[in-house]
């Protein structure tokens, strides 16, 4: 019979001997309103995250009335929710407190196109997304093709991709910014004004066209923001460009690094 103190080393080696996977980055998806088409979104952003293999997501549909205990567990927090032109209640102060805590104390946000319309008579939020659309001020053309230059190709989520096509998506413009060094823009896009159609209601560009950030990221407190307003609906998701730099995006913000791989077609391009 083998001896107790012989059966437990045997034991040790064998569960040391076992692999032990590393903790998936803990992602939270708030969302549950927007004029865009969030429930069609959201499912599909949740995909592409834990498809990479780096995530463990979940999702909330009413985030009013959360505390910082309720994203204490998370890294990151990704806004696919705006109430621009929604007749709904507001985030209560202490929620919006709890959302900047958050961040603040060294997680993530990811920004993620409308969630910039959001909260238009909250200050702390401009400083928080660093670029935000103001409606009456903020203009988009019809969506349509474009390139997306690529300004910083050394910054960990853009690193290697010089620019990528956005097929069949919204290009935003005329963003109200805080001041230039506040932000750190890692890609434009050209914002064509040939291309507008007047609309009732709807601002339109003034002076020349010209480029636009689409991608940026900014520090805020000891977090890290990244904002894409890339994404306009499920015809503009599936570029290699968009899911490429939204996973590395989310990654980075929860992380301050990025280690999920560059597809092959948006290698040296």
């Amino acid at each position: 019979m083998m001896k107790l103190p012989i059966a437990a080393a045997i034991l040790s080696l064998a569960l040391g001997a076992q692999t032990i996977e590393p903790r998936k980055i803990q992602a939270l998806i708030v969302t549950g309103q927007d004029a865009h088409p969030w429930r069609d979104t959201t499912p599909y952003l949740k995909q592409l995250l834990e498809q990479t293999g780096r995530f463990e997501v979940r999702v909330t549909e009413e985030f009013r009335g959360s505390t910082l205990e309720t994203l204490s567990f998370y890294d990151v927090a990704i806004l696919n929710y705006s109430d621009e032109k929604l007749k709904i209640p507001s985030w209560s102060q202490a929620t919006k407190d709890a959302l900047l805590a958050f961040v603040a104390s060294g997680k993530g946000i990811v920004v993620y196109h409308h969630a910039a319309a959001s909260f238009q008579n909250w200050p702390d939020y401009e400083k928080l997304v660093g670029c935000v659309w103001r409606t009456g001020q903020s203009h988009h053309a019809p969506v349509h093709d474009y390139r997306v230059d690529v300004r910083d190709s050394e910054h960990p989520i853009t690193k290697g991709i010089t620019a990528f096509q956005a097929k069949t998506d919204e290009l935003y413009a005329g963003l109200k910014c805080q001041p230039a060094g506040s932000f750190h823009v890692l890609a434009t896009g050209f914002d064509d004004h040939s291309l507008y159609q007047p609309k009732a209601r709807e601002a339109m560009p003034t002076g020349p066209s010209q480029d636009e950030p689409l991608l940026w990221t900014l520090n805020y407190g000891a977090g890290r923001v990244f904002a894409t307003m890339l994404g306009n609906d499920m015809r503009a998701v599936h570029t290699p460009g968009f899911v490429t730099t939204f996973v590395r995006g989310a990654e980075w913000a929860a992380t301050g690094a990025v280690t999920i791989p560059l597809p092959e077609e948006l290698k040296n391009q």
